[in-house]
């Protein structure tokens, strides 16, 4: 998969990185701005839900370890809700056991990838769930 003719113009795509690791968000961020997104980074899912209905993410990475609510429940949480139900939901964590992906399959996720994830893993991600327009 070394060339690659797939490209997909990311420029002006909103996407949402819901992690408590800051190194995690500033990392995403960094990687999907230098592909023209709109990256919107918060800290846990009770942030993410009072922002989502305002900023209509095109795609939203979540992880599943936080406090409080955690990725599964966040997950759980926008697909319930009519509007964002088809928003792609991409789980992030260290974990990478079929427990886990299982889990979050059962709340809706599209894909889970493990941290630390690549540039291209990332790239893939959005690529796969977000069709081009």
């Amino acid at each position: 998969m070394s060339e690659n003719n797939t490209e997909l113009d990311l420029s002006g795509l909103k996407v949402m990185v819901i992690d408590d690791s800051k190194t995690i968000r500033r990392t995403a961020e960094t990687l999907l701005k230098k592909e023209g997104c709109d990256v919107v980074s918060v800290e846990n899912g009770y942030e993410a839900l009072s922002l989502i209905s305002d900023l209509h993410p095109d795609i939203i990475f979540v992880d599943i370890m936080m406090p409080r609510l955690d990725g599964y429940k966040t997950c759980a949480l926008i697909k319930m809700n009519q509007e964002f139900k088809s928003t792609p939901v991409i789980m992030l964590s260290s974990k990478d056991g079929l427990f886990d992906k299982a889990k979050g399959k059962v709340v809706g996720a599209e894909l889970y990838l493990t941290k630390p994830f690549t540039k291209e893993e990332l790239l893939e991600a959005i690529k796969t769930h977000i069709k081009a327009g």
